[in-house]
């Protein structure tokens, strides 16, 4: 299993590794995995990097048209995050989403890459609106681990950190992460990686000043935009059977060098 230094790097999954709340479809997308390469390439010079991943993707979809593609590649190290469009759906099963993340950790580490992952938040604390969730997340979160062991897979533990549920690191639509969550959860794969510089900072809480925190008139507004600007056209793709990856494709199809940040 190769451990660094690394020439190529591929991100596999959804909306998360696509980059979504961190910046925007004109601008363009940043995302963690973005921030992830530019950490790497401090430490790896030449690194080239590929983003697989696309938004709306649920862990069945990501494995069937990502899966080839990024073994294409020869990636020597590569990141799997997929299973939250699969946590909002009324039909959920735990197993079936983890089966296809351990058949993704299967073969990318078979084929010599260093593969990493992270466990999913605590969403009860993100959004009120998801506590039924959190049984699905326990469940999802072990068999993460459980199938990262067998495969020697390295694991970012957000969801034993209370900082991961600070609203702050949440864009508005609290599915998302902000551009600051991004830069965390970079941070906290990188550390589970072992990259040289990381460390675990990206546990602690944000400093007060970091951002300001909502006030309770703030957060009743905030709820309010939240169902009508979110929840509302969410539920109403899901009654019609659409998606928000319809049609897209992935923004970084190819290994392309990657400047350090």
């Amino acid at each position: 299993m190769h451990t660094g230094p690394y020439t190529r790097y591929v991100a596999l999954g959804d909306s998360q590794t696509e980059g979504l709340g961190d910046g925007d479809d004109i601008t363009g997308l940043r995302g963690c995995a973005d921030r992830l390469a530019e950490l790497m390439a401090a430490t790896s010079p030449g690194l080239s990097y590929a983003n697989l991943a696309v938004r709306g993707r649920l862990a069945g979809q990501v494995h069937a048209e990502q899966l080839g593609p990024a073994l294409a590649l020869r990636p020597d190290v590569a990141t799997v995050v997929a299973g939250m469009n699969d946590l909002l759906r009324p039909r959920f099963d735990a197993d079936e989403v983890a089966g296809h993340l351990e058949a993704m950790f299967a073969r990318l580490t078979a084929q010599g890459a260093r593969v990493a992952t992270v466990t999913f938040p605590d969403t009860g604390r993100v959004n009120p609106l998801a506590r039924p969730l959190g049984s699905r997340v326990l469940a999802l979160n072990e068999r993460i681990r459980e199938a990262a062991a067998r495969h020697g897979v390295a694991v970012a533990e957000t969801f034993a950190h209370p900082v991961v549920t600070d609203s702050r690191l949440w864009s508005p639509d609290r599915l998302h992460a902000s551009p600051l969550g991004h830069e965390r959860i970079a941070a906290a794969v990188a550390h589970a990686l072992g990259l040289p510089g990381s460390d675990d900072a990206w546990t602690r809480p944000l400093p007060a000043g970091q951002g300001p925190a909502p006030s309770g008139v703030r957060r009743a507004l905030d709820e309010a935009r939240w169902v009508a600007g979110f929840l509302g056209p969410w539920l109403g793709r899901r009654l019609r059977g659409r998606s928000s990856g319809e049609g897209r494709t992935a923004k970084r199809p190819e290994l392309v060098p990657v400047l350090a940040g």
